[in-house]
């Protein structure tokens, strides 16, 4: 048994697929089916149930899995422990983020305190971030929803309001508050699906009793304000007051029912190494947060 052998089983087991797992793999699949027939048999058991194309582990493969990524999570955090041990201390910081408002603004803080921090920032669907979370791509997400799960922990940083955002010559302009019912005809903007404000404009919307009409979906979070400027539709979103996006043609809505929140989080995997400059940084957004 050797560490490729694993990392061919940990695809397998995340692809569910052995000629996706091959293709991401770049190998052959009958190479891979192989190697993973003679993985099983030097442990004696299957590791996999074979349904039609697809593949999905047994209770075998699910208790080797958690010791598979126990293994990995061991070896990278070998890497990086002596990499923050090293003359040249790692001073990079990777960070998964959805749409959670005050993440540019808490950049530029930090930055001027520690100028020669090095971020590498990547935006995508929860379930990406996920991924990457788990996989080491990245150290910390920020998030809405929080992202979970068993091997990861999570910090609650701050709830925030969501209001029924509107054009400022809307019928609804002169309201100082609504239920969100009343918006149930109104054609509504939002992020494609996988990303958290979609999933929370449509969970809202459910509680009050609709289905949202969403008219026009984009994947870049700064385009909603705008796209509610131009007389698109409506949206549901905090009050950016440290957006770049010019808002005083927006109207921002208190809504009475549903109760409108959500809660930013930061996650990151419990047992992986943070490096000092990692740890800083998880400190200072603790802090930043409870100060704004």
């Amino acid at each position: 048994m050797n560490l490729l052998q694993l990392k061919y089983f940990l695809t397998v087991a995340r692809c569910e697929h052995m000629t996706r797992a091959a293709e991401e793999l770049h190998i052959a699949q009958p190479s891979l089916s192989k190697v993973i027939s003679k993985l099983e048999e030097e442990l004696g058991v299957l590791l996999f149930e074979r349904v039609g194309r697809q593949i999905k582990l047994n209770h075998f493969g699910k208790a080797f899995l958690n010791r598979v990524e126990r293994v990995f999570l061991e070896l990278d955090n070998g890497k990086r422990e002596l990499s923050d041990m090293s003359i040249n201390e790692s001073s990079n910081i990777s960070i998964a983020a959805n749409n959670i408002g005050p993440f540019f603004k808490l950049l530029e803080g930090y930055s001027k305190r520690y100028p020669n921090m090095i971020f590498r920032q990547t935006i995508g669907s929860i379930s990406k971030m996920k991924q990457q979370l788990q996989n080491g791509e990245v150290d910390f997400c920020i998030s809405s929803p929080p992202i979970k799960g068993a091997s990861i922990e999570c910090i609650p940083l701050v709830i925030e309001e969501i209001f029924l955002i509107i054009p400022s010559g809307h019928k609804f302009a002169k309201y100082r508050e609504i239920n969100l019912i009343e918006a149930a005809n109104e054609p509504f903007i939002s992020l494609k699906e996988g990303f958290g404000i979609r999933e929370l404009t449509e969970k809202l919307c459910h509680q009050a009793g609709f289905t949202p009409n969403i008219m026009f979906e984009t994947d870049i979070s700064a385009n909603l304000i705008e796209l509610v400027n131009s007389n698109m539709g409506v949206a549901l979103l905090p009050k950016l007051k440290w957006n770049d996006v010019q808002q005083d043609m927006s109207v921002y809505i208190h809504i009475k029912e549903p109760v409108c929140r959500r809660e930013i989080a930061l996650s990151f995997v419990k047992e992986r190494y943070l490096t000092k400059a990692s740890m800083q940084f998880k400190e200072y957004l603790i802090d930043f947060f409870k100060k704004d």
